[in-house]
């Protein structure tokens, strides 16, 4: 238990540090080169650049610092499944901004910020760190998926396993 509650807070002080980035970057672009009166999909292409760079930081804090007793050596893949993680949590933002902006009509620039630094941000943090503890910094999935072909790519594992002897008969 005492686990979960020191990662869930490590969790918690990295998305911090992505809150802050997504926040930021989607208002200083929702009120300046993105503002809906420029551009009519300013706010929903706000969203995606500030989430994009908010998801750069949160796999290098999480990976590294919340769930570092845990990664995997396979980064690529690790990374690649955090991406669909973490987009999949930057879809349910989204389209609380969308139904929110376009759907209902809710248009200021407080409207935007509640429904997806809000609402939409408190739903994609529970999928995330749900998905993240469960699937792609899970502990049990340290191994790789088809050994046989790590090892094969790894000459030094296939001499350090010991030799059956054969039998006398």
């Amino acid at each position: 238990m005492r686990r979960f509650i020191t990662q869930l807070a490590r969790f918690g002080l990295v998305g911090l540090v992505g809150l802050v980035i997504d926040v930021g970057v989607f208002n200083l672009l929702r009120a300046t080169v993105l503002e809906p009166s420029v551009l009519h999909e300013g706010p929903f292409l706000a969203k995606v650049i500030s989430t994009t760079l908010a998801i750069a930081a949160n796999y290098v804090g999480n990976r590294y610092w919340t769930f570092a007793a845990t990664k995997r050596s396979a980064v690529v893949r690790e990374g690649l499944e955090f991406l669909a993680v973490s987009i999949g949590g930057m879809l349910i933002a989204l389209s609380c901004l969308w139904i929110s902006h376009y759907v209902l009509g809710f248009t200021s620039l407080l409207a935007d910020n509640i429904s997806s630094n809000v609402v939409g941000l408190a739903l994609g943090t529970a999928f995330r760190f749900t998905f993240y503890r469960y699937w792609v910094f899970h502990p049990n999935r340290q191994r790789p998926l088809r050994p046989a072909v790590e090892s094969a790519l790894e000459p030094e594992a296939a001499t350090t396993q010991p030799r059956k002897a054969a039998s006398p008969q």
